[in-house]
C-alpha cells in the first residue's frame, strides 16, 4: 500500500459552538477528562513548538502537569534548547492529540516561568529516579556515549542518595493562553474547528475556521 492511500474517516462525534462552554479552560476541561475516561495513552501528552533566535521552529513531547484559569504548566530543564528558545523569544505552541476520540487541541500563547516554591513543590514529588536523572543530565547537551550518561546518573546518586536538592536549572513553564483551538475530526476531512481569540477586555471570542 502506498502511504498517500492511508487514511481514516473519522465518525465518532461532532462539535459545533452551542456544544463548546464560553471559556476554553472549561472547555479543555472537560475534553480532557474524557480522554482520561476514555483511557487514551498518556492524555497528558503534549507537543511544545518553540522558535529560536535563526526563526526556526523545534518541537518536542511534553508532559502537562497542571492547568487552570492561568495556563498550562509543565516541567523541564531551562538550559535545554526550548528553555533557552523560551528566554528569547517567550512564546509557544501546544498541541494534544486525541487519537482514539479523533480530537486535536492547540493552544498558543505567552510562557513564563513559575514560582521557584511552585518548582520545589513538584521536583520533591517526583520519584526519585526521576529527580535524580535532572541531576545528572545536562539536557540538550552533547555527551559521549551511554555509558557516560549512566556514569553521570551514578555520580549523583551516589552524592544525593535520597536527599536530592532541585537544580537551580530546572523548574516550570506556564504559558497563558490567547488562542486555543478544539478540533474534532469529521467524514470527508469535513472537521469541526472552534476558535478561541482572547480579546484586548479579556474575554473570550468564540467562532468556526473551516477545515
Amino acid at each position: 500500500m502506498s502511504i498517500a492511500d492511508i487514511r481514516t474517516d473519522y465518525t465518532q462525534a461532532d462539535l459545533s459552538e452551542t456544544d463548546t462552554d464560553a471559556d476554553p479552560i472549561v472547555q479543555f476541561s472537560k475534553w480532557f477528562a474524557e480522554a482520561l475516561r476514555a483511557e487514551v495513552p498518556e492524555p497528558n501528552a503534549m507537543g511544545v513548538s518553540t522558535v529560536g533566535e535563526n526563526g526556526r521552529p523545534s518541537s518536542r513531547i511534553l508532559l502537562i502537569k497542571d492547568f487552570d484559569a492561568r495556563g498550562f504548566t509543565w516541567f523541564t530543564n531551562y538550559e535545554s534548547r526550548k528553555g533557552i528558545e523560551l528566554d528569547k523569544n517567550p512564546h509557544a505552541a501546544l498541541l494534544f492529540h486525541w487519537i482514539a476520540l479523533e480530537r486535536e487541541v492547540r493552544i498558543e500563547g505567552r510562557v513564563e516561568k513559575v514560582s521557584a516554591e511552585e518548582s520545589e513543590q513538584y521536583f520533591q514529588s517526583r520519584p526519585i529516579k526521576s529527580r535524580l536523572s535532572a541531576i545528572a543530565s545536562a539536557q540538550s547537551t552533547l555527551i559521549a556515549d551511554r555509558a557516560a550518561l549512566e556514569a553521570q546518573y551514578a555520580n549523583a546518586e551516589a552524592q544525593y542518595g535520597d536527599t536530592t536538592p532541585r537544580p537551580k536549572h530546572w523548574g516550570g513553564y506556564r504559558l497563558k493562553p490567547d488562542y486555543v483551538e478544539f478540533w474534532q475530526g469529521r467524514r470527508s476531512r469535513l472537521h469541526d474547528r472552534i476558535l478561541y481569540t482572547l480579546e484586548k477586555d479579556g474575554q473570550w471570542k468564540r467562532q468556526r475556521l473551516q477545515p
